[in-house]
Parts: structure tokens; sequence; C-alpha cells
């Protein structure tokens, strides 16, 4: 069975969902396989990023901002697709090079994450969005 989660944005930047994902793998029977992971967006990515320092998040916010910039940005003038905003295209350019789907292993209930690492929505739009991430959990 597929689960769920509805991630609320605010604005680019990356949105750490690890707990709701680390809770609901608690309530299942199966303890042990592959939790595959999948946004269902063309503007949005997923990530597994640290999650100690916020200005890891920050930086790579801007990291991305600076690497693909909105079509207001003359570097970005030969870009067609702008009717639904400037930072409509860049959006779909980063989720093109960005992951939108993520494989972790499951041990004793436990995603087998490093010590600092934790999963994100990577929102890339400037307006709010409620984003939309299916789990399952393949046993193994």
């Amino acid at each position: 069975m597929l689960t769920p989660f509805e991630i609320p944005t605010n604005g680019p930047g990356l949105y750490e969902f690890t707990t709701s994902l680390a809770q609901w793998l608690a309530g299942l029977s199966a303890s042990e396989g592959l939790l595959i992971l999948h946004i269902q967006h063309t503007s949005a990515s997923l990530l597994i990023q640290e999650n100690a320092d916020p200005e890891v998040q920050t930086d790579l916010t801007a990291y991305f901002h600076r690497l693909v910039p909105p079509t207001t940005d003359p570097s970005m003038s030969y870009l067609t697709h702008t009717y639904e905003g400037p930072d409509d295209m860049p959006a779909h350019i980063k989720a093109a090079i960005m992951p939108v789907s993520l494989t972790i292993p499951v041990s004793n209930g436990r995603m087998l994450l490093g010590t600092w690492q934790g999963i994100y929505v990577v929102e890339h739009r400037t307006r709010p969005h409620r984003r939309q991430v299916v789990a399952k959990l393949l046993p193994g």
C-alpha cells in the first residue's frame, strides 16, 4: 500500500520530514526492507542532506538560486516557458537535475540514515505549496 505525506512549503528551501517518516515506519508490521519515496510534482525535489546545521539548507537554497535564477535574470532570457511566473521554468530545471525519488534501507523499523542525514522536500517555487510525497516500504 502507498502512503501519502503532505508537506507544506512556504517558498524556496528545504523542508525536512524525516520525523514523520520515522513515526510512520514505527507503526508498520514490517521492520526491514527498502523505503521508496516519490514526490508527485515537477517543480520540487527530494533530497537527503545534513540536518544538524541549518546553514547547510540556507546555502543549498542560495546555490540552486544562483545556478538557475528566475527568468527575470538576463542570463535566463532564452527560456520561453514564462507564463506561470519567473520562478516556474527554473523550478522545472532544478527538479530535472535533482532527485524526485529516493530509496532508503530500513532495518529494525528504522531508516538507515547517517548521523546527520535528514530527508527533505526541496521547494523550487516562490509561493506556498502543499507537496505530495508517496511512500512504500518494500519488505526485505
